[in-house]
């Protein structure tokens, strides 16, 4: 009622009254009556008509009215003009606009970080619209999940990330990456959460793939992690089926930072753990067989358990660490077989210069064969030709001959050949029975 009153004072002001005029208008919803009443100052001497009245003709309207006191004079028109009542008309919306985004703000102002339920109203490239009953919230690239689907008239759990007012009214933002969302959604299906009994100490997620949730309880009896994961697992599953089929690890948080790391490594198993608080750094020893499995896949079980716990992690295998700490042997101590050692490299020393003279001296004692006997050479030996025996002088019973290969080619040339149909021939002697 107040905007419309407003509004009916501004259509009235450009159509009957002048600017410097200050109009009220008062609307009897019981009666259906507009009445226009002019604002003025109660002054003496009046030096402006338009702003101000005297004092005679004040009391005239108010018994008892004294200088600077304001009084109204009703003055409404007899009809107001078709340009007035448009501009009423987009008052009266506009205010109405205004108004509605103040009551959504108000509505939304206090909800900021809480979750609520929404539409996929329409889908743009940088940006969904959400629709959130009586208003419109925006998703943008950055807060939306890598491989979920977003379809029109799909419904979500949305976290309020930003509540502001621009100039197109209120602006809502919200996320489906963000890691409050599942902090909010374990105090929604975990009773013991939402009571305070089981309490969340730190959240590292990975939307869309994996994330991993830090519990305790400060109160004896009290399981958090069971508490969490439910009979069956009903609870932690809503969750999961909520965040489209999220990986979700839930972790017992501890004080001692090993026993913590530990934890946070898990499904891993952990031999050895040393921390280094000035550097923030913990070096964890695993066994060979579970170094993969505590790194994860693409090192996504050892970055998820840096995030929860803020140490840097470096992991090493149980060899490898061993390795590291075998000392090796000092330079001069004998070495067994197998073990490896350094080789110590020494300068070579500098060959002495040798005059012209001793060369031929060296040269002549090179070439003398009490030299090469000395240095284990043999002497000279007359080489031996090899005799060579061939098959016809086997099969015949020939003596041996050193005949060439050549010659004997042309001594097998006189027989005669016979045969076709094999690879092989057979060649005949000048005998009278063939032999093969």
């Amino acid at each position: 009622m107040s905007i419309l009153e407003s509004a009916l004072a501004s259509a009235y002001k450009k159509d009957a009254f002048d600017r410097e005029q200050e109009i009220s208008v008062k609307i009897d919803p019981d009666a259906a009556d507009i009445k226009v009443y002019i604002r003025k100052v109660v002054a003496d001497p009046v030096t402006n008509s338009l702003k101000e009245i005297s004092l005679a003709e004040a009391r005239k309207l108010r018994h008892g009215v004294q200088i600077g006191e304001v009084v109204e004079l009703e003055s409404t028109p007899r009809s107001a003009g078709r340009i007035a009542a448009q501009t009423a008309r987009q008052i009266v919306l506009q205010r109405l606009r205004e108004a509605e985004h103040h009551a959504i703000y108000e509505r939304f102002a206090n909800k900021e970080g809480e979750v609520v339920s929404g539409t996929i109203q329409f889908i743009q490239p940088n940006q969904i619209y959400v629709n959130l009953g009586k208003t419109e919230a925006i998703l943008p690239f950055d807060e939306q999940v890598p491989n979920e689907r977003y379809h029109t008239g799909c419904q979500f759990r949305f976290y309020l990330l930003e509540i502001g007012r621009g100039a197109k009214g209120t602006q809502i933002v919200v996320s489906r990456s963000h890691p409050n969302l599942l902090r909010r959604l374990f105090e929604l299906e975990i009773p013991e959460v939402h009571s305070g009994i089981v309490e969340i100490k730190a959240i590292a997620r990975e939307a869309g793939h994996r994330s991993k949730v830090a519990v305790s309880t400060y109160q004896e009896g009290v399981d958090p992690v069971g508490c969490c994961i439910g009979p069956r697992g009903i609870r932690l599953q809503t969750i999961i089926n909520e965040l489209n089929s999220e990986k979700i690890d839930i972790i017992q948080w501890h004080a001692d930072p090993r026993i913590f790391i530990s934890n946070a490594l898990s499904p891993a198993q952990v031999v050895h753990i040393e921390l280094s608080e000035a550097e923030n750094t913990a070096t964890v020893i695993v066994p060979d067989k579970q170094l993969s499995l505590a790194i994860g896949k693409e090192g996504q079980n050892a970055r998820l358990a840096a995030k929860l716990t803020g140490w840097r992690i470096d992991i090493r295998s149980a060899s490898a660490a061993e390795a590291e700490r075998t000392p090796l042997p000092e330079v001069g101590e004998e070495l067994k077989e197998g073990e490896v050692s350094s080789a110590v490299l020494t300068e070579p020393e500098e060959p002495e210069l040798v005059g012209e003279d001793e060369v031929q001296d060296i040269t002549t004692l090179l070439a003398s064969d009490e030299f090469r006997l000395a240095a284990g050479a043999s002497p000279e030996v007359p080489e031996k030709k090899l005799q060579i025996r061939f098959a016809e002088d086997i099969l015949s019973g020939r003596p041996k001959t050193g005949m060439a290969s050549s010659e004997k080619d042309k001594e097998l040339g006189k027989g005669k050949a016979k045969g076709k149909g094999r690879k092989g021939r057979k060649v005949y002697l000048d005998d009278d029975e063939p032999e093969e």
